[in-house]
């Protein structure tokens, strides 16, 4: 389970925006690095190919490695010993993340062939967003010619696009059935407006993952990604992230209640960066206040969005989306910045005392949680390559893969 974009910072926050600790706080075991190989700080290509493979490779490259020689991932080694397979993420389902653990690309920015890949894999589940990319251009999507939609279907795919059809989803992956669920055009809501749509939540998909994949009386992988804490990081966007987090927590205990009744099953929370690097504490205070973000009801972008030409509905605006109260001076930082969103951003940040020193990925090391079977192998300080190798260990997969 991937929180894209987590760190320490994050998880200080979080615990402070949520008032107590995190479901994963208590099964915190490790540290690792994420340099990739051509950097010192990585993407989430790169990030994501040495988490599924156990390899360096070059930012923008997912499956390869620096020389573009294919690289098998923990989850095409559990399929080939009998296992089912699944990925699940709140962005386009073949973006970086998750196409690193089933694909094999040059360019992660080549979501289409990723799309085509992910079609052609042995993937039990998959579900996200990114139905442009699997549809063809004639129909105004990405896709030169093909409908991989259909072709998933031909394949004993069943193919969900809402909330409800998701709910209502019933396949049996040991007679070779599929699940296929595509909720957006292009990535999904932001948590903080996901009930405004038909999407559903990461952890009613976490759930619906796990029902599917359990049938296989040989066991499942699958990997979860809460793709957009790294996309708030990015935007320095604190209520974003929170919320966000928010969500992922709710589907780490999807999987950790499955856990403990299973007995059989590991849990792994692993960051694939950080991004932005938020700090807990700003402005000289000693004092943290990211609960005040919990009033927070849409993104910065969202606030930018509704301000008229001459923004002199700034107040308006952003006090009956944050519940907060702001100074003339923090009125005008807004009117006068040449990115709104950006100064919201800043000024909500400001107030819940959440700093921000990047609005790119950092190199800081990035803490790694376990639960359950072999958790303890976690413990430890060690590189982003090894947590694989510790999951196929635990799995009792072929040594040699890695």
């Amino acid at each position: 389970m991937i929180p894209d974009g987590f760190s320490t910072g994050y998880a200080a926050n979080y615990r402070a925006y949520k008032g107590e600790e995190a479901v994963w706080d208590d099964h915190l075991k490790g540290m690792f690095t994420t340099h990739s190989a051509d950097s010192d700080i990585t993407d989430s290509a790169a990030a994501g190919t040495a988490m599924a493979t156990g390899k360096k490779t070059n930012n923008g490259v997912i499956g390869l490695d620096p020389e573009g020689n294919e690289l098998k991932t923990i989850l095409e080694a559990s399929e080939e010993e009998g296992k089912a397979s699944g990925l699940v993420a709140t962005s386009t389902i073949t973006h970086a993340t998750p196409a690193s653990f089933a694909a094999h690309v040059e360019d992660r920015n080549n979501e289409t062939k990723i799309a085509r890949q992910l079609v052609d894999s042995d993937v039990d589940v998959m579900l996200g967003g990114g139905q442009n990319n699997f549809l063809p251009a004639a129909e105004g999507d990405n896709q030169e010619d093909a409908n991989l939609i259909n072709q998933a279907k031909e394949q004993g795919m069943d193919f969900v696009e809402n909330r409800e059809q998701l709910s209502e989803a019933d396949v049996d992956v040991e007679e070779g059935e599929g699940l296929l669920g595509l909720f957006a055009g292009g990535a999904l809501a932001p948590e903080l407006h996901r009930a405004d749509t038909e999407e559903p939540s990461l952890a009613a998909m976490t759930e619906t993952a796990i029902d599917t994949l359990e049938q296989d009386k040989d066991g499942f992988f699958l990997t979860v990604e809460g793709s957009q804490i790294d996309w708030a990081g990015h935007a320095n966007d604190a209520a974003w992230a929170m919320s966000d987090t928010a969500a992922f927590e709710a589907a780490v205990q999807e999987a950790i209640e499955f856990a403990e009744e299973d007995g059989e099953t590991l849990v792994v929370v692993a960051p694939d960066h950080d991004t932005g690097g938020m700090t807990a504490g700003a402005n000289d205070s000693m004092e943290m206040n990211a609960d005040i973000l919990q009033n927070v009801t849409a993104t910065g972008d969202h606030m930018a969005s509704q301000l008229n030409d001459e923004r002199s509905n700034v107040r308006e605006v952003v006090e009956t989306n944050t519940g907060l109260t702001l100074t003339d001076a923090e009125i005008q930082k807004i009117q006068e910045a040449d990115n709104a969103a950006s100064a919201i951003n800043s000024v909500v940040s400001d107030q819940a005392r959440v700093g921000w020193t990047s609005t790119n990925h950092t190199g800081a090391d990035i803490p790694v949680y376990a639960f359950g079977p072999k958790a303890d192998k976690f413990s430890g300080f060690y590189d982003n390559t090894k947590l694989p190798k510790i999951i196929a260990e635990a799995m009792k997969l072929n040594n040699n893969l890695f």
